[in-house]
């Protein structure tokens, strides 16, 4: 058997976090050999990091970390250093505001296997036009910027073998925004193995959505800077 950890970061979701522990939690224990939920708590200001820690003391599996705000990306490659650290056979990531379903993770464990990392396409997205509009932007511009063609770069639901991540993942700096895109173009140019399959994408299913579109416009621009400077990084790595 193989050892899986979740990691899943938080900021300000009290509203999401009991119904997002239930429903994750349930995978580690039923797969066992050490397997762990790992919510990162980002500097809430909410009640987030209490419930958890509420959570932790009933639940043998699950380890709640906290650390200061620095944004999604750079919480979610704490989490995967934290697994990789720990001894993580595979990681898997999604986030903490609903949108997944575990019933739905299944299907990239059976095939864990056969490739290096498995990620759930959103191909009927009910988070509206203007999350899609920024996926298609996204999709069009890593292909301008990369020559890559990826389906869904930054999908929140992916299924990873740690000892590929752990080969590559120095290649992102530390508190990098789009990690989750960074590691899917890496994987992209490097020719190594991902499979997409089809997954449900609800709409938030509680608390406040962080972006919004002056958000997004500043995070596309300081993204296009960084893509230069990462399609550089990566072509000296080949």
């Amino acid at each position: 058997m193989d050892k899986l950890y979740i990691v899943i970061p938080a900021y300000n979701e009290e509203e999401n976090i009991r119904k997002v522990i239930d429903d994750w939690y349930p995978i580690v224990e039923g797969i066992g050999e050490g397997s762990r939920l790992v919510i990162i708590d980002d500097g809430s200001r909410d009640k987030t990091w209490d419930i958890m820690q509420e959570y932790a003391k009933k639940l043998d599996a699950f380890t709640p970390l906290t650390k200061p705000n620095s944004g999604h990306g750079a919480t979610v490659l704490y989490g995967y250093r934290y697994a990789l650290d720990a001894g993580a056979d595979y990681i898997f990531q999604t986030d903490s505001d609903g949108q997944t379903l575990p019933e739905e993770f299944r299907p990239l464990w059976e095939q864990r296997a056969s490739y290096d990392m498995l990620i759930g396409h959103r191909r009927k997205r009910q988070d509206g036009f203007m999350r899609v509009l920024v996926t298609k932007t996204l999709k069009l511009v890593l292909g301008l910027c990369f020559h890559v063609n990826i389906p869904d770069a930054n999908t929140p639901f992916r299924l990873m073998k740690a000892d590929t991540l752990k080969s590559h993942i120095e290649l992102i700096p530390d508190g990098y925004n789009l990690s989750n895109v960074m590691i899917s173009v890496i994987y992209a140019k490097k020719k190594l193995k991902v499979k997409y399959l089809p997954i449900t994408f609800r709409p938030r299913q509680g608390g406040v959505n962080s972006i919004n579109m002056k958000r997004i416009v500043r995070i596309g621009r300081q993204a296009v800077k960084d893509f230069r400077r990462m399609n550089r990084i990566i072509s000296r790595q080949q």
